[in-house]
């Protein structure tokens, strides 16, 4: 009989959709709890994460309601060691591919979504301090690394499932003209994204990730637009230099 499988989530959390992916590719049966970020419940930091924060995982234990948690299941938190642990109980799932060599490039190209797609995305929308021209490097820089065709790594793998919900939130913020960069030049970069021949491998990369089943069904764009308006409402911004 699977141990019990309770996932702590947020809709409105990229770290936390990397998780929802990887359960929804292993076609796993798990419990989830919507923690609501700004209003968390008094028991989650002691009897789940103490660090207040999701994903986190209890494994596990008996079977029990989210909201009381079992001291006797076992509490996993942090996004990336989460996607091993779900391609670690479910390994019928192929997620992390059995040969140390794709095994490998899976975590190469993690660490490069860690180290220079996302730090290009948030400097540009959430900081500020990031250039377009930035933002752009960042998706050549994955770009770099894929494939001729298919995923990241050929087969679905946990290395889609760690960049698929940073690509989402960007573009709906883009689309939607929030970020801290000038007032119109959202929509104007999100074309560029979508247009230019010097990101054709990506274009197609994009498509084929959000595409997936595993994406549409647990990817909700009103959520993350209404946490965008609430983030941006009363940003300072410069007007369009475009």
């Amino acid at each position: 009989m699977p141990e019990t499988l309770t996932l702590y989530t947020a809709k409105v959390c990229p770290y936390a959709h990397r998780v929802e992916l990887a359960l929804a590719e292993a076609k796993a049966q798990f419990q989830t709890f919507e923690v609501d970020l700004q209003n968390k419940p008094v028991w989650y930091a002691p009897q789940v994460n103490p660090a207040s924060k999701v994903p986190a995982i209890a494994y596990g234990g008996p079977e029990v309601p989210p909201e009381q948690p079992s001291p006797d299941s076992t509490k996993i938190a942090e996004s990336l060691v989460l996607l091993e642990f779900v391609a670690d109980i479910f390994p019928e799932s192929n997620i992390l591919p059995k040969d140390p060599v794709a095994r490998a490039k899976v975590r190469f190209f993690i660490d490069a979504v860690g180290n220079k797609f996302n730090p290009a995305y948030f400097g540009y929308v959430v900081t500020g301090k990031g250039t377009q021209a930035d933002l752009i490097k960042g998706f050549k820089d994955i770009q770099a690394l894929l494939p001729e065709t298919g995923f990241a790594v050929g087969e679905w793998s946990i290395a889609d499932a760690a960049i698929a919900p940073f690509i989402a939130r960007l573009f709906v913020a883009l689309e939607n003209d929030f970020g801290l960069y000038a007032v119109g030049e959202g929509p104007k970069t999100l074309e560029l994204i979508k247009t230019s021949p010097e990101l054709k491998r990506i274009q197609t990369y994009i498509d084929d990730i959000t595409a997936r089943k595993s994406f549409t069904d647990t990817f909700v764009p009103s959520i993350i637009k209404n946490s965008l308006i609430k983030r941006f409402a009363n940003a300072t911004r410069a007007s369009s230099a475009l």
